[in-house]
């Protein structure tokens, strides 16, 4: 029998005499530092073991001379390969250490008091959030085995059991994909584990980032990151770092803003770098009990800047108001909840849709122009049921911003909010509805504007705030839009202001409609009397006849600028039944080619 290989003999696995099959390992020899077991190739008794321990041998050397088909002279039980894993002498030693490392990683059950603890706090772990989240089995976790870098000053057994995954739960999965393909559904998980040093960033958990957002830019996947926790971990001892400013996360996660969407959900508190990461995200989903701070309590007294409670840095109340949060949650359970409904419109469209009788749209704007009105009201009947998700609700409130469905199809929506300032457009206002405009166009989202403004606020104190450079985002945002939108005038279309709902002119949009209350100008048409008819006015002695003059002025003023005369000079498209306006959107979306396939950002997303 030659050994079909060159290498050292390890061992000889059978005796002259013993009975041999074709199967039955003769000889194990190490070749390249691995080890080759040799069967007998033929069945047969062995004569005579030729090669031993140790020797060294060639290619077609002999191991041993067998008898072929020759009876044993002593029976001998053939030596057998060892038993695959899971056979009968049961589960590998290796394997069964792997699994019980990967359980009490991955396992809430492992730490049952922690857990305790999280529920005693009326929170969720991060992996029942995951669970939530993701369509079942379709999470593939990266770094589960992963450890705190503090070999130097804590015994292994406790990183194990109080370090699992370096607090940083992270991986790829599918969201929604009983209701999109495959392709759609993709997505990254990335959550931070309160449990695990109060949800720190860590020199592992970083490095996990790095590899999980360079694996998004690369499969270009939306990411969903739950950001509870309280910043930088100084407690890390292992590796020689000095600062740690070296690290990438943040590039990379900045890097990600406008290719693919970003979700941040926070409950409970998130501070520094936490919190720096949070704010990337297109959207913020806070619960009523987040704590939302760029310092918490310790870098806040460290700093010499006094001694607070969490509960008192970035509460809810002021971060929603000044723009923050862009959706504020009960729990974590309706927080996860919008951030797959958030997903669901950058997904595709659905064929199971339904719509309020349109019909109702001609009665939503009160025949007496000076009459405030619901325009949410007007959006909920407008788009397809139950499909409105509005951003920043208590921000910027002359502006509503929402994305919806239109016959199944996703729309990002802006409409002035006449119930405050008459609709008119501020500083605030104009911020949230240019970022918007930005987040639609970087992800292919159709956008349609419902005018009704007076124009933008003025005044001396309204300049104060830098409106100039604010106001004009607007037309920044809406001259770089490259995806199709449309403007529909509710009511007022007044001056810059109703331009700005219109991508910067009516010209731009693929169609500029009014409604039958539609009146428009280059300014609000009673001060566009009296400045423009001042001189006759204040010749007129008589006050009843100067304010009839007005008054029949004004009249005059309005029936020219009514929808139907600026759409006879056409100035804008046409002048269209309320009850029309899906049709013309959906009719006019059909003749839109689809969007190229991109592998690059159009650009990134403003943070505020």
């Amino acid at each position: 029998m030659p050994c079909p290989l060159a290498g050292t003999v390890v061992s000889v696995e059978v005796v002259a005499g013993a009975a041999v099959t074709g199967a039955t390992v003769v000889a194990v020899v190490e070749s390249m530092k691995m080890e080759h077991p040799v069967p007998a190739g033929a069945a047969g008794a062995v004569v005579e073991v030729v090669a031993a321990p140790g020797d060294l041998i060639h290619a077609g050397d002999p191991l041993l001379r067998l008898a072929i088909g020759a009876a044993a002279a002593a029976p001998a039980t053939p030596v057998e390969a060892p038993a695959a894993p899971g056979g009968p002498v049961g589960e590998r030693a290796d394997l069964a250490e792997v699994r019980e490392r990967q359980r009490l990683a991955t396992d809430d059950a492992a730490r049952p008091a922690a857990v305790a603890r999280r529920h005693e706090r009326g929170h969720r772990t991060a992996r029942e959030n995951l669970v939530d989240l993701v369509d079942p089995g379709s999470f593939e976790e990266y770094g589960s085995l992963v450890l705190a870098a503090q070999r130097s000053r804590r015994p292994l057994d406790e990183l194990i059991e109080r370090t699992p995954a370096d607090g940083l739960v992270g991986g790829l999965a599918r969201v929604n994909g009983d209701r999109f393909p495959d392709a759609a559904a993709r997505c990254a998980v990335v959550s931070y584990d309160y449990m695990v040093l109060a949800g720190t960033q860590g020199q592992k958990n970083h490095v996990k980032k790095d590899r999980l957002f360079d694996l998004v830019e690369r499969l270009r996947l939306p990411v969903v990151l739950f950001a509870e926790g309280g910043g930088g971990r100084p407690g890390d001892t292992d590796s020689p770092v000095v600062a740690g400013l070296d690290c990438l996360a943040f590039a990379l996660f900045g890097s990600l803003s406008g290719l693919v969407p970003l979700v941040g959900v926070v409950s409970g508190r998130c501070f520094a770098g936490n919190a720096a990461l949070l704010g990337c995200c297109d959207v913020i989903i806070a619960t009523e009990d987040a704590n939302i701070g760029m310092g918490g309590p310790a870098m806040i007294e460290g700093g010499g800047l006094g001694t607070f409670a969490p509960e008192a840095i970035g509460p809810v109340s002021v971060q929603a108001p000044n723009g923050v949060i862009d959706v504020v949650v009960t729990d974590e359970a309706e927080a996860v909840a919008v951030a797959k409904r958030y997903l669901s419109y950058f997904q595709g469209p659905v064929h199971d849709w339904a719509c309020a009788d349109q019909d109702g749209l001609r009665e939503l704007i009160p025949e007496n122009r000076r009459r405030v009105y619901d325009v949410r009201a007007v959006l909920e009947t407008l788009a397809d049921t139950d499909s409105v998700l509005e951003l920043r609700r208590a921000f910027g409130p002359t502006m509503v911003t929402a994305l919806v469905r239109i016959e199944g199809r996703p729309v990002g929506v802006v409409a002035n909010d006449p119930g405050h300032l008459g609709g008119a457009i501020d500083r605030d206002g104009a911020d949230k509805a240019a970022r918007f405009l930005q987040l639609c166009d970087a992800h292919d989202l159709p956008v349609l504007f419902l005018c009704d403004t007076p124009g933008f606020l003025v005044g001396p104190e309204a300049e104060e705030q830098a409106q100039v450079r604010h106001f004009s985002r607007l037309f920044v945002a809406g001259g770089a839009l490259t995806v199709p939108f449309f403007t529909v005038v509710t009511r007022k279309g007044y001056g810059l202001g109703a331009q700005a709902m219109a991508g910067g002119s009516f010209r731009r949009p693929l169609f500029t409609v009014a409604w039958p209350t539609g009146e428009l100008g280059g300014m609000n048409l009673e001060g566009a009397v009296r400045l423009g008819f001042r001189r006759e006015l204040d010749a007129i002695a008589d006050p009843a006849e100067r304010d009839a003059a007005y008054e029949d002025l004004v009249a005059r003023a309005y029936e020219h600028g009514k929808a139907l005369n600026l759409a006879s000079h056409f100035e804008i498209d046409d002048v269209i039944d309320p009850a029309d306006t899906r049709r013309r959107i959906v009719n006019t979306l059909r003749a839109v080619p689809p969007p190229s396939p991109r592998t690059t950002r159009k650009h990134p997303v403003d943070p505020w």
